[in-house]
């Protein structure tokens, strides 16, 4: 798993890895900015225009108030979704990854088949849509786990990372039946990959190159099952 990450990693200045990169940053910073803008626009839709305080008498400007707290929450909620969406949005341009992966390290290989698009997007979309569910529903949980909370973190998205990784880099060479079998034969070992992958997460400016690191990572250790016929 190691030297699948390293090798990842030399690869790292690679145009098509940068040009992925960039998209699955500027597509997850314009969904983040528009959720945002919802849910500023709900909460001085909620607002009242005043409140009355015994002693005090009535209170205005509560919604430009609730606004400004509403920037803190939403930088909060970034922190956590931010790579979650930004993975989400790299498996759009999966294939690119792979492709540049393949090139360089297996050029024997016969070229792969590449997912259909629509089936990319509902790949991406089922990904996206469990992965902020989890992450949002473990807001909750966190403050329960102490000081775990990294470890938890890491868990949960190296669980769902490896599993979605694995699985869409599978599919290019494998059937669907065969790509699912493989995935649970070697179930421990890609969580502990996706765990690699989930762990520097919470390291700002490196988070965002983790999408790209994590298909690259899975396509070599796809590559190094296979050939072991594991």
């Amino acid at each position: 798993m190691l030297g699948a990450f390293l090798r990842a990693l030399g690869q790292i200045g690679d145009r098509r890895f940068r040009r992925v990169l960039l998209l699955g940053v500027l597509l997850a910073l314009a969904l983040l900015v528009a959720a945002y803008a919802g849910f500023l626009q709900l909460v001085w839709w909620l607002s009242p225009d005043s409140i009355e305080i015994p002693f005090v008498g009535p209170v205005t400007g509560i919604d430009t108030l609730l606004g400004w707290a509403s920037i803190l929450v939403m930088l909060g909620l970034s922190v956590f979704l931010m790579v979650p969406v930004a993975s989400a949005f790299t498996g759009l341009f999966l294939e690119d990854v792979a492709d540049a992966v393949e090139d360089r390290h297996y050029p024997h290989l016969p070229p792969a088949t590449a997912l259909p698009w629509a089936e990319g997007l509902r790949q991406s979309v089922n990904f996206l849509g469990v992965v902020i569910a989890v992450n949002l529903l473990a807001l909750f949980l966190y403050p329960l786990a102490g000081p775990a909370i990294p470890l938890v973190f890491w868990a949960i998205n190296g669980f769902l990372l490896g599993r979605e990784y694995f699985t869409l880099v599978a599919l290019r060479r494998l059937p669907p039946a065969e790509a699912k079998a493989m995935r649970r034969r070697n179930g421990l070992r890609l969580w502990l990959a996706g765990t690699l992958m989930a762990a520097p997460l919470s390291v700002p400016v490196l988070n965002l190159v983790i999408p790209v690191l994590g298909v690259a990572t899975f396509t070599h250790l796809f590559h190094r099952l296979a050939a072991a016929g594991r």
